[in-house]
């Protein structure tokens, strides 16, 4: 097992569902799924599970990390806030591709209550299939990490 192989999935409360339906589809896939929950249905708030997952990433733990909460929008802006992670929200495929390709993204967010299964499935299926491009794209992504300092 290597960290090239893991990915971490994380949620809030609200997430939980469609958190577990895509470590499933990931999974027979041949990724290996770190899920670090939620596993019940109590509220938790979105910020800490997003620090969790993100953290795992930035150590080299995980290659990647997906997070969910209603929105997307939450739990991304805290996933950002950890130095290294390049997180974005999608509602489509298109961007869940460029954002690997272009931006280099090491973290993708999905709000449960923007798109369904379906749809997510999807989404998480461009994103992990889309490599980055480099050239062009490279210089710009370490202007944006040039920002962390």
């Amino acid at each position: 097992m290597t960290a090239s192989d893991r990915i971490v999935l994380s949620s809030d409360h609200a997430a939980i569902e469609l958190r577990q339906a895509i470590a499933a589809h990931i999974a027979a896939r041949g990724w290996i799924v770190v899920d670090i929950g939620p596993t019940t249905a109590e509220s938790t708030p979105y910020p800490k599970h997003g620090e969790a997952a993100a953290r795992l990433v930035a150590s080299g733990d995980c290659r990647f990390g997906i997070i969910l909460c209603g929105t997307g929008q939450g739990i991304m802006m805290a996933a950002n806030k950890v130095k290294g992670i390049r997180c974005g929200v999608c509602s489509d495929t298109f961007s869940a591709r460029m954002i690997r390709q272009h931006n280099d993204a090491n973290m993708l967010s999905i709000g449960v209550r923007v798109v369904g299964q379906g749809l997510a499935l999807d989404i998480v299926h461009a994103f992990l299939s889309a490599q980055f491009e480099g050239g062009r794209h490279a210089t710009r992504v370490e202007m944006i990490e040039a920002l962390e300092s």
